[in-house]
């Protein structure tokens, strides 16, 4: 076809060693696969139906699976890790949330992040880590925003990939989840959601390649809600077309936990490779529901309805990933203490590392920016709200990480509950002992540092009048099972258990009395802040983890320079969003958007956010200049530019790189193509070369099914944010 150019992964070594998926093609045999094939052959009927799916919920973490001891295949004990390891009583290390660490916008930090979750989870003796979560922020009030990485697909499924990779070092399996479209939690094991191709293609299910094809996951996870009418864990073209046939995924499909799967047949064929949290017997199931990949898959291997087959590639499948990662040779031994230590000096880097500055202006009559707050000038401070005295918030659900040593020093009553699979979780926020408040107090000893609670807002109204300084802090608890009624700060009416005063009212009242006031929001997704004109200064701290307090007073007092950028775009409300609502009664959810996704609906509908995709301060300025671009011999595009801390103070930057494909192309107007986190001393000036592969300047073409880059005229831009006004610009003809 004239003015398209199609890519095709070769077949070579190299996508024989990242996919294994090619022909032989005279390649040495994977010993991952002869050591599978040496197993296979010596196991019963049984045995193989033992190992692809869990005997239901175990005492301690989400899913078992026993191995098979007279072959040495390890037993399997999974755990939900998205942000830590979500196991009582382990004393594992409560990381920031997994959308602070998209925050950081830094692979090496994702790295980090994943390669300690990992070693913990050895410590502890398991062999599964149930993370990381990839679905894109479609819809910001979905409750599990705060699990996932953003809006888009190249940040999400980068970072994702580099923490899986790490994870995995460790000889222990990561998953991946959840396959896909899973963007809300309001009746999320029914809601189906309606995707055209394309916009599939480009953009969550381009995450999920990215992270599989990079960070070679050992396990998949399908997701509750149905893609296009068919359960997830029962889509022949997610699982089978897309995963396995086309991306040569060699590794393990598991089922979400409880009602992913509805029929043994379908799943299978369907290329299924495990069911959680499974069965001792499919009649009974699990919490009362049914389960298919027991007594039921053996009956229908035996019948023929599904082949036996497609049962050894199951079971091939998950030797061959225990092989590689290296749980045949070396499965996890007994409990060993955790490193607290370790676990906290990462925890507070990562949190520090991935607060967003949203805004720092200088307080009337002032020409100096509020923040940082200088610690041996400031004689008052006040701080307020949301428990800051006594610790920092987390998310809820299968994501929560239990606090070490069992306290939670915000006490908090659970309401009556039902029964069933919607009421798992708590409905209770869960917080960390670590105090802003008495992390402010010691690292500026020589002010009074006063705490109100926030529950009068009168009383800290006037207690901020005679404060050098104002610090408000506000929170918003989200949670897997509940999608949030506004992005509003929560009070009372939107969350009684957790949230017991009018924040919002609270913030107008403190800084109508006092312009040198600064908020501090501890979030797990935008909000909305129809109070940002009262206030001079706003710290996006996310859920910040065990050691969320220090880090939060290392921004504020400037021992560390804020770089954390937005991984998703903030709304200045509800009616900006491509969906007014979510339906509690429809069950089909239309991606009407198409493309227009996250940052993409705000520029195509020309509408102004709050605070735009990538947004971020610091207390330093950068300068970029020099940009030049080119396309090599191979097709990836070169740019290259200057970028200098004009700045007083060390810093880094986050150098975005957005493309906008020539307008026949039919795409939003720009794109995330690639990013460099650069750290530089005050008045350092760095020439960066930046490499754009051409795989990320291409659209889906449904015709041919393929990936196709359009010939013509690109825009390109380099700057701070998705709507730097001091970016770069230069075009470039392919």
């Amino acid at each position: 076809m004239p003015g398209l150019h199609f890519l095709r992964l070769a077949c070579t070594a190299a996508t024989v060693s990242l996919l294994g998926a090619c022909g032989t093609g005279g390649a040495p045999p994977d010993p991952s696969d002869l050591r599978a094939a040496q197993l296979l052959g010596q196991l019963t009927l049984d045995e193989k139906i033992q190992l692809v799916h869990g005997i239901g919920h175990p005492a301690e973490g989400a899913g078992h699976i026993p191995g098979i001891a007279r072959l040495g295949i390890p037993d399997l004990t999974s755990v939900d890790s998205a942000s830590g390891i979500n196991l009582a009583h382990s004393n594992a290390t409560p990381l920031p949330a997994p959308i602070a660490l998209a925050a950081s916008w830094d692979p090496e930090l994702a790295a980090e992040y994943g390669r300690l979750i990992g070693r913990e989870l050895r410590t502890l003796g398991l062999a599964v880590g149930l993370g990381t979560g990839i679905n894109l922020a479609r819809e910001p009030r979905n409750g599990r925003t705060f699990e996932y990485l953003g809006e888009d697909p190249v940040l999400a499924g980068t970072l994702a990939a580099r923490r899986t990779v790490a994870t995995q070092e460790e000889k222990v399996i990561a998953t991946i989840k959840h396959l896909g479209f899973n963007h809300q939690e309001t009746r999320r094991f029914w809601s189906n959601s309606v995707v055209d191709e394309r916009t599939m293609r480009e953009l969550e299910l381009l995450a999920f390649e990215i992270a599989v094809k990079e960070g070679r996951p050992g396990n998949v996870m399908c997701a509750y809600n149905l893609v296009n009418g068919h359960k997830a864990c029962e889509s022949r073209y997610l699982i089978d077309t897309v995963l396995k046939q086309e991306w040569g995924y060699p590794g393990v499909v598991q089922s979400d936990w409880v009602m992913a799967v509805t029929d043994t047949e379908r799943a299978a064929l369907a290329g299924l490779d495990e069911e959680q949290p499974g069965a001792l017997d499919d009649s009974i199931g699990s919490y009362g529901m049914p389960t298919y990949f027991n007594q039921r898959l053996k009956a229908a291997v035996q019948d023929g309805r599904v082949p036996l087959s497609r049962l050894d590639d199951m079971v091939r499948r998950k030797l061959r990933t225990l092989h590689r990662i290296g749980l045949l040779d070396a499965p996890p031994g007994p409990r060993r203490p955790i490193d607290r230590q370790a676990g906290h000096t990462l925890a507070r880097r990562i949190a520090a590392e991935s607060m967003v500055l949203l805004k720092n202006t200088p307080p009337a009559g002032s020409a100096t920016p509020l923040l940082p707050l200088p610690a041996e000038q400031v004689k008052s401070i006040l701080v307020v709200g949301a428990h800051a005295d006594v610790g920092v918030i987390s998310g809820g659900g299968s994501a929560r990480v239990p606090p070490q040593d069992e306290i939670d020093p915000v006490p908090c009553r659970e309401p009556e509950k039902g029964s069933g699979p919607e009421v798992l979780f708590r409905a209770c926020a869960t917080y960390y002992p670590s105090s802003p408040l008495l992390a402010l107090r010691a690292g500026a000893p020589q002010a009074s540092v006063r705490f109100l609670d926030g529950r009068d807002a009168a009383a800290a109204a006037t207690a901020a009048a005679s404060a050098d300084v104002a610090i408000v802090f506000a929170s918003q608890w989200t949670s897997e099972q509940f999608d949030l009624p506004s992005l509003a700060l929560p009070g009372p009416a939107a969350d009684p258990v957790n949230h017991h005063y009018d924040q919002e009212a609270l913030i107008r009242a403190v800084a109508a009395r006092n312009p040198r006031t600064a908020v501090v929001l501890q979030t797990g997704t935008a909000v909305t802040m129809p109070w940002l004109g009262d206030v001079a200064a706003v710290l996006q701290a996310w859920y910040p983890g065990v050691k969320g307090g220090e880090a939060i007073a290392d921004v504020l007092l400037g021992r560390v320079n804020p770089s954390g950028r937005l991984p998703l775009s903030f709304p200045r409300s509800e009616v900006d969003l491509p969906q007014p609502r979510i339906s509690a009664s429809e069950l089909d959810v239309y991606y009407l958007e198409g493309l227009a996704m996250g940052y993409r609906w705000f520029d195509s509908r020309g509408i102004e956010p709050l605070f735009p995709f990538g947004h971020g301060l610091s207390y330093s300025r950068y300068a970029y200049s020099g940009l030049s671009a080119s396309f090599d011999r191979h097709g990836d595009l070169q740019l290259r530019f200057t970028l200098k801390n004009i700045g007083e103070r060390d810093g880094a930057e986050v150098a975005q790189v957005y493309a906008g494909l020539p307008a026949q192309a039919g795409e939003p107007p720009q794109r995330l193509v690639a990013w460099l986190k650069v750290r530089l001393a005050a008045g350092e000036s760095r020439e960066l070369t930046l490499s754009v592969p051409q795989q990320r300047l291409a659209a889906w073409d449904t015709l041919h099914h393929a990936w196709r880059l359009p010939t013509g005229r690109y825009t390109l831009h380099v700057g701070g944010s998705s709507r730097d006004p001091q970016a770069l610009s230069t075009l470039v003809e392919r």
